[in-house]
């Protein structure tokens, strides 16, 4: 497939969000060709008032005159109202959908897929990258009716009016089609760098905000702010380059139109012509040709909006069409006994030169605690990670109760499975809404504040501005560390999934916060089949069975006396940690 026709594919899917607001989008073309239409009755009307006013002083003309003018431009007014207006209803409305297709897919695309790029990209395909299509979806078709239908119709009032002084339009429209071409072409190479620039802007703002603490600490400021003003500078300079194209292409045109207009006047002025022409069709043409002049720029300028909305267009459409995340099975599963089995699993990441997982077989029995342990990279969270099917093995199987995952239907393979894991994920709503969150949110409060209860958290939320129903802040930066990961806690209680997921849950905390987390987690752990990652060993030495995974492999497994009895690489990473 050549790039003209991916464009124009591009483009004409783009199009297809219009259909749903056809209604508003055929009234506003009524409003623009009524627009249009006005334009060139109004050039029309020139030399009938010319002449039937000042030379021949026609007494009807006289009266009615102004009456036609006033009607034509009221009549302009509310149709160009119209189109105006409905455009920007269209325009709107496909943003809206564009935002909504590209957010949907977030939530759908794989784990992996949010790795592989910036997030800084992620965010600003919605709020930038969506943007653009805007120009390109409505104003360009805008620009296209309105100033298309306007030269031709004052191209049609030169040629009714004069033939020969409309040839001077074969010296302005040879060249206004090339100037478009080389600007398409310019705009699209800097409508692909602009998207990365921005990206990056966004991405410097997006990690400052996340790491403000950091930056401070380390002194990194000046190092934050010769990066965003890095970012600013190229976003500014490819802003410059599309603004210098566009004059470039506005003044060579009107330098063009300029040459046309002599043309028109010198050709009009040659005594032949000058004989039998009135001043009427004299100036009428001349008007037309005014006329055509600013639409002419516009028509070349909506190239650069047609191209810049193609650009995001193909950007936003490759993340849509992004695969999903497999959920191809149909098998839905009750409420399951918890009983979890790895078999062979193998997994790697694509760029990965080994295997992160290699021929990992393990069994969860129903209700025990099963401790993961091992160095930073060594696998742990990519095993668990398998068990909600955030990750899927590239061989071998994961099983619960007896049947592989990959044959159950992904939402009720999640409903089995609560998490709680180090870095806690709270949003900027109540507390209410954070422990109620997703399919939870239909619980009574009594519920809520029963699991509050359970996980510690009740005493310190009572004491909160308004209780449960207090706003967390984003990301929940209006509690502390601790606290935040007794709403995680108490948002597993609620949920009550027989399989419990702790990842590093208790790092990171002061002596108080710990205690009064390990208590709330070993009764969210009763009678659940748990999965615990730990770096630290002293937090997995009740744990039924402990598995120390490197590389990728198991490596020992057995309980904590078991394993120091053994005196294998357990007992020695147990000795380090106490010695350091």
């Amino acid at each position: 497939m050549n790039t003209t026709t991916s464009r124009w594919r591009t483009y004409r899917r783009l199009l297809g969000y219009t259909a749903g607001h056809w209604r508003v989008l055929a009234w506003a073309v009524t409003g623009m060709v009524v627009d249009a239409g006005c334009t060139t009755l109004f050039a029309k009307l020139i030399k009938p008032m010319l002449d039937r006013l000042f030379i021949d002083k026609d007494a009807s003309t006289i009266f009615w005159m102004p009456l036609w003018i006033v009607g034509i431009f009221a009549a302009r007014g509310l149709a160009s109202y119209a189109g105006d207006y409905g455009m920007a209803h269209v325009g709107r409305s496909v943003v809206q959908a564009m935002r909504e297709a590209v957010f949907d897919a977030y939530l759908t695309l794989p784990v992996g897929a949010f790795s592989a790029e910036p997030g800084g990209t992620q965010v600003a395909r919605i709020t930038y990258t969506c943007e653009q299509i805007a120009q390109a979806s409505t104003d360009a078709i805008k620009t296209l009716v309105i100033d298309g239908l306007t030269v031709c119709g004052l191209v049609g009032i030169m040629v009714y009016y004069s033939p020969l002084l409309t040839l001077s339009l074969a010296v302005l429209m040879p060249a206004v089609g090339v100037i478009t071409t080389r600007v398409a072409r310019s705009y699209r190479k800097v409508g692909y760098r602009a998207q990365g620039a921005m990206a990056e802007l966004t991405g410097a703002v997006t990690e400052l905000v996340d790491s403000l603490r950091d930056v401070r600490i380390f002194g990194a400021t000046a190092t934050e702010r010769a990066r965003f003003r890095q970012s600013a500078r190229q976003m500014r300079r490819l802003n410059l380059k599309a603004a210098s194209t566009s004059a470039l292409s506005s003044a060579l045109i009107q330098f063009i139109a300029a040459l046309a207009l002599a043309l028109i006047i010198f050709i009009a002025t040659r005594p032949r012509l000058l004989d039998t022409m009135s001043p009427g069709t004299f100036f009428a043409v001349l008007m037309a040709m005014g006329g055509i002049l600013p639409s002419l720029k516009r028509l070349a300028s909506v190239q650069s909006a047609v191209q810049r909305g193609v650009v995001a267009a193909e950007d936003l459409f490759a993340a849509i069409d992004a695969p999903p995340e497999h959920n191809s099975g149909t098998f839905a599963l009750a409420r399951s006994r918890g009983h979890v089995e790895f078999r062979n699993v193998r997994f790697g990441y694509d760029e990965a030169a080994r295997a992160v997982l290699d021929d990992i077989s393990l069994e969860l029995p129903p209700g025990t605690v099963t401790a993961l342990v091992g160095q930073s990279g060594s696998g742990k969270s990519t095993l668990a990670s398998m068990v909600p099917r955030l990750l899927d093995p590239d061989s071998g199987s994961v099983r619960l109760d007896g049947q592989d995952l990959r044959d159950c239907e992904l939402a009720s393979v999640r409903r089995q499975v609560a998490w709680v894991g180090q870095s806690i994920a709270l949003f900027d709503r109540s507390v209410a809404q954070n422990i109620a969150y997703g399919e939870l949110a239909n619980a009574s409060e009594s519920e809520i504040r029963e699991a509050a209860h359970a996980a510690n958290a009740l005493e310190f939320i009572e004491q909160l501005p308004g209780g449960l129903h207090a706003r967390v802040g984003p990301g929940g930066r209006l509690l502390s560390g601790g606290q935040r990961q007794r709403i995680a806690i108490a948002r597993a209680i609620l949920k009550d999934a027989p399989i419990l997921i702790l990842d590093e849950a208790t790092a990171a905390l002061d002596a108080e916060s710990e205690t009064l987390i390990r208590d709330a987690l070993l009764r969210l752990m009763a009678r659940r089949t748990t999965l615990v990652i730990a770096h630290h060993l002293s937090t997995v030495q009740h744990a039924q069975r402990i598995v120390l995974i490197e590389q990728g492999r198991i490596l020992e497994q057995g309980t904590h006396d078991q394993l120091l009895d053994r005196g294998g690489r357990y007992a020695a990473f147990h000795r380090m940690q106490h010695t350091a």
